[in-house]
């Protein structure tokens, strides 16, 4: 399985961008999948995620209301809306195989990162 984030970029602050996950490998409606983001010398944060189990969602209070992540068979969507500076990180998508409701303590497969830059 490969995850592959992409959509990340340079955006002022409140503005909007959109993150694109796209694997090989499985199927996202089958899977718990969701989105972390890292900042520098902080611990990385889970901001959302989809449940395998019942695709109930979950969102960090960082980004509840601001954030809205998606999925279909193809692709996961993570919409970005009223971006602030505290939000620049990389952000990384996530998936599991695990059969449950997120968020999950272990995720099986990571893509890699990709850099949003939100400018104030």
């Amino acid at each position: 399985v490969q995850l592959q984030a992409s959509g990340g970029g340079k955006v002022q602050a409140g503005g909007s961008l959109t993150l694109t996950c796209t694997a090989s490998g499985f199927t996202f409606d089958r899977y718990t999948s969701g989105w972390f983001r890292r900042v520098p010398g902080k611990e990385r944060e889970e901001i959302s995620c989809i449940s395998s189990s019942d695709g109930s969602t979950y969102y960090a209070n960082s980004v509840k209301g601001r954030f809205t992540v998606s999925r279909d068979s193809a692709k996961m969507v993570l919409h970005m809306n009223s971006l602030q500076s505290e939000d620049t990180a990389v952000y990384y998508c996530v998936a599991d195989h695990s059969y449950s409701t997120c968020p999950i303590s272990h995720y099986d497969f990571w893509g890699q990162g990709t850099q949003v830059t939100v400018s104030s």
